[in-house]
């Protein structure tokens, strides 16, 4: 298995978890609009500047566009690099919050920013604007703000292996689902409407080659990492998610 591979769930949970955060709902009341999807939206797609919002379903690519536009033009009030910077203060917070005790925080920031540094941002634009914000000068920010960024690297070049397989954003997201919700129910979240398509065994293939292509795109960045260093940052993240989610 490659490093790559076995750090994907980690980094997905630990950067989810911090958009279900109590730092990430201060920051989504701040906007003055009530409910998850318009400080999540207005948040996380801030990087990108003040756009249409065609431009944010472009870069989250998994939502219904209608679902965007609503909550994107719901926040307008909040300009998007005062958002970005807010999110990016959320994340730091929920990480110092949770790692201020973890001891090797500064060595697994160190991993992750060589990994990060050596990616290549096309086709993942979210990645790319987020790995330009401010660095938090601790480390315990650092990594959750650098976790969040590899979670943009993984989500823009998976969305490019899902469209090159010939799936739709929503048929995707109705055979992964996440780790909390079945396909459906992510689904719906992400504001498509029933009914939804059958899942075939064609599709469940193309998943898997979504998948493979995924893997083959960011394989690059984490091979920055010697073979040490690989099992290094595999043991690191498996102790932060552990932390992380720990005091629950």
């Amino acid at each position: 298995m490659s490093v790559a591979s076995a750090v994907k769930d980690q980094i997905q949970q630990i950067g989810g978890g911090f958009m279900f955060s109590r730092e990430a709902r201060a920051f989504a009341d701040g906007t003055g609009v009530p409910g998850f999807m318009p400080g999540y939206t207005r948040g996380r797609g801030g990087v990108l500047g003040d756009v249409d919002a065609d431009v944010v379903t472009a870069a989250f690519g998994f939502f219904r566009p209608d679902a965007i536009r609503e909550a994107w033009e719901a926040t307008a009030s909040t300009p998007a690099d005062v958002a970005a910077l807010g999110y990016l203060k959320a994340c730091q917070d929920f990480g110092r919050r949770k790692l201020s005790a973890f001891e090797d925080s500064d060595r697994l920031a160190e991993l992750l920013q060589r990994v990060v540094a050596a990616a290549n941002p096309v086709g993942a634009p979210l990645f790319a604007g987020w790995r330009a914000l401010p660095q938090a000068e601790d480390a315990p920010g650092l990594v959750l703000q650098l976790i969040h960024v590899l979670r943009e690297l993984r989500g823009g070049l998976h969305l490019v292996g899902v469209l090159g397989s010939g799936l739709t954003p929503l048929q995707a997201v109705l055979i992964a689902g996440s780790p909390l919700k079945a396909g459906p129910d992510q689904a719906r979240n992400f504001g498509w409407p029933e009914p939804f398509d059958e899942i075939t065994a064609e599709l469940k293939g193309r998943w898997m080659q979504a998948e493979s292509i995924t893997e083959d795109l960011i394989a690059p960045a984490f091979a920055v990492l010697d073979d040490k260093e690989g099992e290094e940052l595999v043991t690191l993240l498996n102790a932060c998610q552990a932390t992380v989610f720990g005091g629950r």
